[in-house]
């Protein structure tokens, strides 16, 4: 359904919680199978058992390094899947339950999805040819990078593109609508694939997982700095450890548009309209998932305090540290995975005796002009990213108003 029936969010009943005995044998795993137990429980008896380790296999079969910057800083890449983005998880387990789902229907399911950048490649590349699955993608033109837009408008086929002339909100506002509008549910049926959506949104913890998989002692647990703009990613890492995961604190890495940063700080939340920044995908100022982080803490604004730091980071920081990396490292960071390698960098400074990890979300061939500016050189294009530059863009221009966008839907 994507967003609940009283405009809401889903959320699980009960949070499985491992001892650390349990944890410390599942993370002994090969990945497939540490997934299969982490996500059965969330799952139970929706999909057969051997239904859900095969959709679990096609969702992460590609690698998740970790990989050292320095003795106390490393970098867990989340961009070795299709799309470039730590997004393919999410968008490719969720595509596989609703191909699941769907296998005998003969009505047609519509995904709205809105994108602030990586959201939409992902989910695009997911169901691309999923039979029965149609997928209608807002994103902000001109605020997404021309690879992030090149994995949006060449699809084709049961992928469709609306170039809306205004930013995320304005996307995930009009989403949000449609979802409650009794015309567009009676003529479609709708679900998501935002991270509002649990199957997008669960699958997301499975590689903390992974990294402390990688990590050299569990008993000196990492903090990890996540770049967060809607909250899904940070949200999924908090239930990991409120399943038991040794984490020791997060950080919430956040640019300019930091109204959650700024929360946990201490001042009143405030949310406010979204301004372009070089790490565009975090270019939200009313995060839909903050309310999940709120719920997995009972509602207890201190604890959440306790366990999430807040950091801003704004544009000139963030080129600033892209340079010194690939200076001092020849390591190559996207504007996100910058922010949120700062942000730990300046908790450490105050944590000396501590060590980190910090999610790099994306690869920076999709940003080729920000890392151009910050590094001197343009990033070597993958083979998926090259094969993009060969494909013709198709996509739907549209007002940002809600008014606009149910029109045209009701008139396809």
């Amino acid at each position: 359904m994507g967003q609940a029936p009283n405009k809401g969010l889903f959320f699980p009943e009960k949070i499985p919680v491992y001892s650390s005995v349990e944890l410390r044998a599942m993370l002994a795993l090969n990945p497939e199978e540490l997934s299969f137990r982490i996500m059965q429980p969330y799952v139970s008896k929706s999909i057969p058992d051997e239904v859900l380790r095969h959709i679990i296999a096609d969702t992460v079969n590609f690698p998740f390094p970790l990989h050292a910057l320095t003795p106390s800083i490393s970098t867990l890449e989340l961009f070795h899947g299709p799309t470039l983005a730590f997004k393919d998880v999410g968008a490719r387990f969720m595509s596989r339950c609703l191909g699941y789902f769907f296998r005998h229907s003969n009505n047609k399911v519509t995904v709205l999805v809105a994108t602030s950048g990586d959201t939409g490649g992902a989910v695009a590349n997911g169901f691309l040819g999923v039979e029965g699955v149609e997928v209608i993608i807002l994103y902000p033109r001109g605020k997404v990078s021309p690879i992030q837009e090149l994995q949006l408008t060449t699809c084709g086929e049961n992928i469709t593109a609306l170039a809306v002339e205004g930013n995320f909100d304005d996307c995930q506002a009009m989403v949000k609508s449609a979802f409650i509008d009794k015309q567009l549910r009676k003529k479609y049926q709708l679900t998501s694939a935002n991270s509002i959506n649990v199957a997008r949104w669960l699958p997301q913890q499975l590689y903390y997982f992974f990294a402390l998989q990688q990590w050299n002692d569990v008993d000196d647990p990492p903090v990890i700095a996540v770049p967060s703009g809607n909250f899904g990613n940070l949200g999924a890492g908090l239930l990991a450890m409120k399943s038991g995961l040794p984490v020791k604190h997060f950080i919430a890495a956040c640019n300019t548009n930091d109204a959650v940063a700024a929360f946990l700080q201490g001042a009143t939340y405030a949310p406010r309209p979204a301004v372009s920044t070089l790490s565009n995908a975090m270019d939200v100022g009313d995060p839909s998932n903050f309310i999940r982080i709120l719920e997995i803490f009972c509602q207890q604004v201190e604890s959440v305090r306790a366990a999430i730091a807040g950091c801003t980071i704004t544009d000139d920081e963030t080129l600033q540290v892209m340079q010194r990396i690939y200076r001092t490292n020849r390591y190559l960071l996207d504007p996100h995975g910058a922010v949120a390698m700062l942000s730990l960098e300046q908790y450490l400074n105050h944590h000396e005796k501590q060590r980190g990890i910090f999610l790099a979300t994306a690869h920076p061939v999709k940003f080729p002009d920000v890392v151009e500016r910050a590094a001197g050189i343009q990033p070597d294009f993958p083979p998926a990213a090259n094969a993009l530059l060969q494909k013709k863009q198709q996509f739907i221009s549209m007002q940002p108003r809600f008014d606009a966008f149910k029109t045209w839907m009701l008139e396809r």
